[in-house]
């Protein structure tokens, strides 16, 4: 994909990340199927990774299909922000660093 071709696609990602509610989280593939992209979970993870600095995008709420936080291969701590950010929403951790997806998994009526 050209990065021209990447730029809409990544908009279409961030409006479905964007009605991700506090509180609740989504799975890459849950993301990817929602924005039309089936199969597509690390492009969403792509896009999360692409976006800037504070932005207004509630990235954090995006985690993979097991309910955890994906490390980051940048190595920036931004796993770290991600479980406080998470924390701060009111959800919580297993003891095994996982989410329950039953419990806080975003479930939208219609997107």
């Amino acid at each position: 994909m050209r990065k021209s071709e990447a730029l809409p696609r990544y908009q279409v990602i961030y409006a479905v990340v964007q009605h991700i509610p506090a509180g609740m989280v989504a799975t890459y593939g849950q993301v990817a199927r929602l924005a039309g992209i089936p199969g597509g979970a690390r492009q969403i993870g792509y896009a999360l990774s692409a976006l800037p600095y504070g932005s207004a995008i509630p990235w954090h709420r995006v985690v993979n299909a097991q309910g955890k936080i994906s490390p980051r291969s940048d190595g920036r701590p931004a796993d770290e922000i991600q479980r406080l950010l998470l924390q701060e929403e009111g959800v919580m951790f297993d003891e095994k660093d996982r989410i329950s997806l039953d419990r806080f998994g975003w479930r939208p009526a219609v997107y």
